[in-house]
């Protein structure tokens, strides 16, 4: 009888213990305790960051569209366009038949003060040849950029020239802005196109309406074309430029971090002048923020094609490493 109470409490203790295991065995322990099995147990060597990165994608595939995870790399390609500057040689280019034609040389930029202009076809940069190999964008910014001071020896085809032409190019820190351009259309109507929302653009607009209110700007014709949205604090600033105080800009909503309300806290400085928003399907995020904003504040016309249609705010997570997530 002994005997058998005691393997009866034993068996009570095993289940008991195998209970609070359970119970203790909670996802985050099960993802690490996986990563262990697979360092110390697979038959080979393995790559421990490769096989974390792999686990993160994964894990944000199951969420949603927009939640991200990008490389140290990845994310410096995304934040740099919205930080103001990177080290460069200095030119807008596009593809043509894989050759890269020089659009425009950034003003005062080390390509400009060298000579590059509009037209020339730079078929190769230091040892990697960028002609006719099929290269991506992001590849040629790559071979294009590095850090200040370093030298790009390019090889450039120039019209009327039978020989490549050679130029010593030494990077420099090129400035990114948002306004890609300003001007009067007429005497009382002025022009402004936004390509991001970065870190100056709040600035950037108001030295533009500045300079064409000076040339009388009565109203705005506001062009978010293409404009695929930026950081959002630069969209309700720019939004309350033209609201009231007390106006609704836009709000967020979340279950876990409940309802936040971005509301103009004074009133704009342009607030009676007419203003249309130009918008077509490439205007996203920050820029449906802004057009958001002054079409159900009844401030502006919105004309175009409909928005994108995002929806959402993005949260930067950044990791110690340079990579980050967008959740």
């Amino acid at each position: 009888m002994k005997k058998i109470l005691s393997v009866m409490a034993l068996a009570v203790m095993a289940v008991t213990g195998w209970a609070q295991m359970q119970i203790q065995f909670t996802p985050e322990r099960k993802l690490r305790y996986a990563e262990q099995i697979i360092e110390n147990y697979y038959v080979d060597n393995v790559d421990t960051a490769k096989v974390v990165t792999e686990a993160i994608v994964a894990m944000l595939k199951t969420l949603d569209p927009h939640s991200t995870y990008s490389s140290p790399e990845e994310t410096r390609e995304l934040t740099e366009p919205l930080e103001g500057n990177f080290s460069g040689i200095g030119i807008r280019f596009q593809m043509v038949n894989d050759t890269l034609y020089v659009i425009e040389s950034v003003a005062g930029g080390p390509s400009e003060k060298m000579g590059i202009v509009p037209g020339d076809r730079i078929i190769a940069c230091n040892d990697t040849v960028i002609a006719g190999v099929k290269m991506k964008n992001s590849g040629i910014m790559k071979v294009l950029r590095g850090p200040k001071g370093t030298v790009a020896n390019l090889k450039v085809l120039r019209k009327g020239n039978s020989e490549p032409l050679e130029f010593r190019v030494v990077r420099d820190a090129i400035p990114i802005y948002s306004v890609d351009m300003s001007y009067m259309v007429n005497d009382s109507v002025g022009y402004i196109a936004l390509s991001r929302f970065a870190e100056k653009t709040t600035e950037e607009v108001k030295d533009a309406m500045r300079t064409l209110r000076k040339q009388g700007m009565k109203h705005l014709v506001f062009d978010l074309t293409d404009n695929g949205g930026g950081y959002m604090r630069p969209a309700t600033e720019l939004s309350e430029m033209f609201l009231g105080k007390g106006d609704m800009i836009v709000y967020t909503e979340s279950p876990k971090n409940g309802v936040a309300e971005y509301i103009a806290e004074a009133d704009g400085d342009f607030r009676d002048g007419r203003v249309v928003v130009m918008v077509n399907q490439y205007s996203a995020s920050a820029s449906e923020i802004l057009a958001g904003a002054m079409q159900d504040n009844d401030r502006g016309l919105i004309v175009g094609r409909r928005t994108f249609g995002k929806g959402l705010v993005q949260r930067p997570l950044p990791f110690p490493d340079g990579s980050m997530i967008r959740l």
